[in-house]
């Protein structure tokens, strides 16, 4: 890092600052700092989604794993089909509730058992997954980036880590939701102009796309989208290896889960002004969803070809390259001044925009689904004091998890990320998708199926840690060895039959309540109120999105 890349990251961050201190004027009440007022429109709302998803974590991560495994994980940045699903199934129903939360919204459809099992695990899953992973990946890239800044690698990891923690909490702090939204316009334009030319220089260097295709061409297997059910050797069900089975089977699980009823995307699309905004954001974010691909994972598979013709030298570990050294090693290697310090802006931008929605997301969280639950009939004004103390306090939890992190965080931080997803969505996606489209779901229902696939996954993870190495025999281990992303279809698949069952059981104790907040029960009113929410251009930008899917599945099915 020079001068001059110092001097851009300043200036990058003064601009962060005054658009911080212009966001955080005329808050009045809980609406303002949790949901920017309800003032948002569409493009700024689409922005933040794409911004509130690409984290350091998601750029390090996603780039590593395509310098390992190629385009296997591209299958879950190709969402943007769900995000359609978030801008016509789900947003109608949660924009016309008026509901802050999506635990508030499992409160109006079922009961309090279900808003108090969602609000707690959401909170305990940002806490432990998402916060650390995100500050230890930027961590990583200042350990990269500064190794001597600060006399040694390790001091510049925790340097990194707990500077961007605490600088993003205070702006969160005072500047709430409405502090993320407009920020993150601004990072969402940096994060991809800086990594469009990551990707840009080091095709040039490379000798070109065709080059590319040529030297991953040599082990296809490694690199290719699709992966077979069945390993030599190796049982179908401990195939790791991202079997294209799975990948169908999981990814919709979990996307559905973090796109539609995720408290940390979809408040995003609260903040919007009208329904329209809300339903145009989804629709915009869902087509910014699809560049993650060219600008993240792509790179990665482009330091691979580096590395292999010796243009870049990646670290080591045990097993082969370190997948999560690849992106920082391209920034520190390829670019030159001054573009340099623009990527590391951009770094900075993501890691610093993912923590600000979760802090912002876990502070709406814990004051509106559980304080205000136990503190009722309180003061707006002292409500937003504990939405800020609340922030506070999980910036300093973020900061305590890192060294756990640290430890847990050997293999690729991506991949880690989506498995302990795999784990905890199912049964929240299965209790939304039930509780929209099938009036009978009932409270009771609701509660022991959430119950049930929480303990089912946590079970899961816990049998991984304590059970998966390499000299565990029995049942243990074969559990700890099944593909996590089979495991994804049975939880989901376990948790709908359980819901559904009981809710049949329990039906003539337990009446569901479903006023307007199922397919079924809405009214002519409320047809007619979401049918005058779009038109031809909502159709429009839904058939780019999806035809955008299509062709991208097309090409990189038979690219190599």
């Amino acid at each position: 890092m020079q001068l001059l890349d110092w001097n851009i990251v300043g200036f990058y961050f003064i601009m962060l600052a005054a658009i911080a201190w212009w966001s955080s004027r005329k808050q009045e009440d809980t609406k303002d700092y949790f949901l920017a007022g309800r003032h948002a429109p569409w493009y700024i709302v689409g922005a933040s989604l794409f911004a509130s998803n690409i984290g350091s974590e998601h750029i390090v991560g996603l780039a590593g794993n395509g310098a390992i495994s190629g385009m296997a994980m591209a299958h879950y940045e190709l969402h943007a089909w769900i995000m359609v699903i978030l801008a016509w199934v789900f947003v109608p129903f949660y924009y016309k509730s008026g509901v802050y939360t999506m635990p508030e919204f499992l409160e109006r459809r079922f009961d309090s058992r279900s808003r108090w099992t969602l609000s707690i695990v959401s909170l305990i899953a940002y806490v432990f997954t998402k916060v650390s992973v995100t500050v230890y990946a930027g961590a990583l890239v200042f350990m990269t980036l500064l190794p001597d800044t600060f006399g040694s690698p390790e001091n510049a990891f925790w340097v990194g880590a707990i500077t961007t923690v605490v600088l993003t909490g205070i702006y969160t702090v005072f500047g709430g939701l409405k502090a993320v939204l407009y920020t993150e316009v601004l990072q969402a334009f940096v994060l991809v102009i800086g990594s469009f030319f990551i990707t840009i220089i080091g095709l040039d260097l490379l000798g070109g796309w065709g080059e590319l295709k040529s030297i991953l061409g040599e082990n296809k297997e490694q690199f290719k989208l699709w992966r077979p059910i069945v390993q030599e050797g190796i049982p179908w069900w401990k195939n790791n290896d991202f079997p294209w089975l799975g990948i169908l089977i999981a990814s919709p699980a979990v996307g559905i889960w973090y796109w539609c009823t995720d408290q940390y995307i979809v408040q995003r699309t609260l903040a919007a002004r009208s329904l329209k905004d809300a339903r145009r954001g989804a629709l915009w974010g869902g087509f910014l969803k699809l560049w993650p691909i060219f600008i993240f994972l792509i790179p990665g598979l482009i330091g691979y070809a580096l590395h292999q013709k010796g243009f870049l030298e990646i670290p080591f570990k045990a097993g082969g390259i370190d997948g999560d050294q690849v992106f920082p090693t391209m920034v520190s290697t390829l670019l030159p001044v001054g573009l340099r310090g623009l990527v590391v802006a951009g770094l900075l931008s993501a890691l610093m925009s993912s923590l600000a929605s979760l802090f912002n997301s876990c502070s709406t969280l814990f004051t509106l689904d559980i304080y205000s639950k136990l503190n009722p009939n309180k003061s707006e004004k002292h409500y937003l004091k504990i939405g800020k103390i609340a922030t506070a306090v999980i910036v300093v939890c973020g900061i305590i998890w890192i060294p756990i992190m640290q430890a847990m965080a050997g293999g690729g931080i991506y991949k880690y990320l989506q498995q302990v997803s795999g784990y905890l969505a199912p049964p929240i996606t299965a209790v939304f998708l039930l509780g929209i489209f099938w009036k009978k779901t009932n409270s009771t229902g609701a509660f022991v199926g959430l119950i049930s696939g929480f303990t089912l996954g946590i079970s899961k993870l816990l049998v991984e840690g304590f059970a998966g190495s390499a000299d565990a025999t029995g049942f243990l281990k074969d559990l700890a060895d099944f593909n996590f992303l089979y495991y994804s279809g049975v939880l989901l698949l376990v948790s709908a039959i359980i819901m559904i069952v009981v809710s049949l059981i329990t039906q003539d104790k337990d009446a569901p309540q479903t006023a307007g907040l199922s397919f079924d029960t809405l009214t002519d009113e409320d047809k007619k109120e979401i049918r005058a929410s779009w038109n031809h251009w909502d159709v429009i930008g839904t058939v780019i999105v999806l035809g955008s899917v299509l062709g991208i599945y097309l090409y990189f099915s038979f690219w190599l």
